[in-house]
């Protein structure tokens, strides 16, 4: 059987689809990347806004459009929050609830009385993973969350905070890295909230990998800007832990921040960035902010602005907040209109792209080992143009000879300049590319 995944939202869903591919994988099936291919299409909707929701039912739409003769099944936050509305959608055959997700592969064939194809099981898994460009894996160690911020139905469709084991993370880390990976990505709902379930934490799990693999870099996905481990930033003095991290603060301003619920103040977020950039080198802090939370006052929204610039981002991830609907926000009075909206959206996109210009412009002249990734494009010129990422997660393009190929490569390149869109930084491989011993080399 030929199958296509497609995931709409977060890294976590990005986990969940490398989970689904090699459990396919395992049956004999084979991951396709073109929709029309494929015999059965699993869909990993989102909701964590209005408009994610609207994105996951035109998906359904265009799916069934462009194959209707495939099997379609859907799962996600979507699927689990409107599990009728998904169902009858045309083209849906299966409607997975979130905590079935774990069972998505074995329910499907049941339900569906789909044939596996045990004759292709032995063959390797690598393929599901990189027939869908991966040259990183997102591995999903926790999911739900015990905490109830007013603007998010995650947490609601997700349930309670539910943990993988140590063992079993390390386990598929491994499978991962002799299958050619060079980077995973831990992701979960509340990542920080790891182990609450099994008496464990962040720390001892990022520990265990450290010391029971050898995959050469390990990151975190989104992580809560709470519940860190004592001596977490310790664990930075190991150079194959990534000196990123993605702490959301979504909002500058206590007041909006209660009336989220949130469980740091900026007192308490900006005394958690000094520690970071005290006790790591180069490290890139990037962030969420929700504009136009309901009753965000001009004075309000200026102090956040104003916090950000203090702070300093290497990048913003900025979202015009929306209702949704069984979230303790849709119900908050003072909603604010579109245009107030749209227009704090764009002054806080030149403040971020500000501060990713000074990010980038303070690395010009350095080496970094940069994981390369994908099939090159072509240049003006003609020859290769491949991207890739720093540690601390700078994008980077790099021209090559026509005869050099990078793909799935960690190379030391040194930055020059930044691109003309100011989107990412433009390298050349340095001379010397033997493994630095710092965790952001400067030559």
């Amino acid at each position: 059987m030929q199958v296509h995944l497609k995931t709409l939202g977060c890294r976590l869903n990005e986990a969940e689809l490398e989970t689904w591919a090699h459990a396919f994988q395992a049956d004999g099936d084979r991951i396709v990347t073109n929709t029309r291919e494929a015999d059965l299409v699993v869909l990993n909707s989102c909701a964590v806004t209005h408009e994610a929701a609207r994105k996951s039912r035109q998906a359904i739409r265009r799916i069934h459009r462009e194959n209707p003769s495939a099997k379609l099944v859907v799962s996600g936050c979507y699927a689990t929050l409107n599990p009728e509305e998904a169902a009858r959608s045309m083209g849906v055959d299966l409607v997975i609830d979130n905590r079935d997700k774990n069972r998505l592969v074995e329910l499907t064939k049941a339900r569906l009385a789909i044939e596996t194809m045990p004759s292709l099981s032995t063959e390797p898994a690598a393929v599901a993973l990189f027939s869908r460009g991966r040259q990183r894996a997102f591995v999903k160690v926790q999911d739900g969350c015990r905490y109830r911020c007013t603007f998010c139905i995650v947490t609601v469709a997700r349930g309670e905070e539910r943990s993988r084991s140590i063992e079993e993370v390390v386990n598929e880390v491994n499978r991962l890295h002799q299958q050619g990976i060079l980077e995973v990505i831990l992701t979960g709902v509340h990542l920080g909230g790891y182990g609450s379930d099994r008496g464990s934490n962040l720390s001892w799990l990022i520990t265990a990998i450290l010391e029971e693999t050898d995959i050469p870099r390990l990151r975190l996905g989104s992580l809560e800007p709470w519940d860190l481990p004592e001596s977490f930033f310790q664990l930075f003095q190991n150079p194959r832990f990534m000196p990123h991290l993605h702490l959301p603060l979504q909002s500058g301003c206590d007041r909006i921040l209660r009336r989220m619920a949130r469980r740091c103040n900026t007192a308490d977020f900006a005394r958690l960035i000094e520690q970071a950039r005290h006790a790591v080198p180069d490290i890139n802090i990037t962030t969420d902010i929700i504009v136009g939370f309901p009753g965000e006052t001009e004075q309000e929204w200026e102090s956040t602005l104003s916090y950000i610039e203090r702070i300093g981002f290497g990048h913003v991830h900025i979202f015009s907040y929306s209702v949704r609907e069984g979230t303790k926000a849709a119900g908050m009075p003072n909603q604010l209109p579109a245009a107030v909206k749209k227009q704090r959206s764009r002054q806080l996109h030149e403040l971020a792209q500000v501060m990713k210009q000074e990010r980038m412009s303070g690395c010009l002249g350095r080496t970094f080992r940069v994981l390369v990734e994908g099939q090159p494009s072509i240049d003006e010129d003609g020859r290769p143009l491949y991207f890739g990422y720093t540690p601390n997660y700078m994008r980077v393009a790099l021209r090559v000879p026509e005869d050099h190929s990078l793909e799935n490569q960690i190379r030391s390149v040194r930055l020059r300049s930044v691109s003309d869109c100011g989107g990412h930084l433009l390298g050349e491989l340095a001379e010397s590319d033997e493994e630095d011993s710092s965790f952001l080399p400067m030559t």
